[in-house]
């Protein structure tokens, strides 16, 4: 009984930390794909003066997609190992990321935060509580 209740515990912060996960990167990489370049740099988003107009909106379709594949799968019990995969990818940008922010002498804590999120993601729905397909 108590391993029945650790696991729905472990199971709801999965997904609590998933839709957060999904909202950031949802939320970062549609304004970089939807708003103007020179708005972006204007808005405070210093990278983008160091990457080219396409790098910039790779970066925010990764994002989106990364945001879409921490939900659906798991979500639609279609193909739901693509959730934990789609965690490992998000764990992967927040990498280089902070990388970036470290060269640049920029805060990164926002970035650890992240990559802490998706790597229990990535853990949880591997090893100690995968959803099963239909």
């Amino acid at each position: 009984m108590a391993e029945q209740k650790k696991s729905k515990g472990l199971h709801i912060g999965l997904w609590v930390a998933q839709v957060l996960l999904a909202a950031a990167f949802g939320f970062a990489g549609f304004m970089k794909i939807a708003t103007p370049i020179d708005q972006l740099a204007e808005g405070g988003m210093s990278f983008v003066n160091s990457f080219e107009a396409g790098m910039v909106r790779f970066i925010g379709i990764s994002e989106v997609l990364g945001a879409l594949g921490l939900i659906l799968p798991a979500a639609l019990r279609i193909k739901p190992v693509l959730t934990p995969i789609a965690a490992v990818g998000v764990a992967i940008i927040m990498v280089l990321a902070t990388t970036y922010h470290v060269m640049h002498s920029e805060t990164f804590l926002p970035n650890i935060i992240l990559f802490a999120l998706a790597v229990f993601v990535a853990w949880g729905r591997f090893k100690k509580a995968p959803i099963q397909a239909k």
